[in-house]
């Protein structure tokens, strides 16, 4: 409540400023709702945009890297991942040597990597589901957005996976 009550003093002090100037006063309240409104705007107007042009927003989509201790495992999670409509597409590459600190001491592994391809806006329930079923105390969930790919494939994503 402190700030708002700094603010709301420091726009006064501004206002009275402008009292001896017409027109600054409506100047300075267009320029704090310029400023407050950019985010909203500018998101509105690129999917307005992608709307009308076909083209891509990027970061709608992300990668997320999952880690497994064994192939089976890895398969039993990334069908479930598939079969609750989380992703588009699991890969599940060929073991991978790991070597991580885990409580304090350097432990050499094999894991099964997974290659999650889906929604941003479903990282949170992906890796809510994946934590809930995954047999690591601390389960490796990653993700990177997606700048940029073939629009045919990110297309295919936004159809494959239902929004929220």
């Amino acid at each position: 409540m402190l700030k708002i009550d700094g603010l709301i003093q420091r726009f006064q002090t501004l206002r009275g400023a402008c009292n001896s100037r017409p027109g600054c006063f409506t100047l300075l309240l267009a320029m704090i709702l310029s400023s407050l409104m950019y985010p909203v705007l500018r998101t509105i107007s690129l999917q307005l945009h992608a709307a009308l042009t076909g083209s891509y927003i990027s970061g709608t989509h992300s990668v997320v890297f999952v880690n497994c201790p064994n192939e089976q495992i890895a398969r039993d999670i990334g069908r479930a991942i598939m079969d609750r409509k989380l992703a588009a597409c699991v890969n599940i590459l060929p073991k991978t040597s790991t070597m991580y600190t885990w409580k304090g001491e350097i432990e050499e592994a094999t894991e099964i990597l997974l290659l999650v391809k889906t929604r941003t806006s479903k990282i949170r329930e992906l890796s809510d589901y994946v934590r809930s079923m995954h047999p690591f105390e601390t389960p490796e969930i990653i993700s990177l957005l997606i700048d940029q790919g073939n629009p045919d494939y990110l297309k295919w994503i936004e159809e494959s996976v239902p929004y929220d």
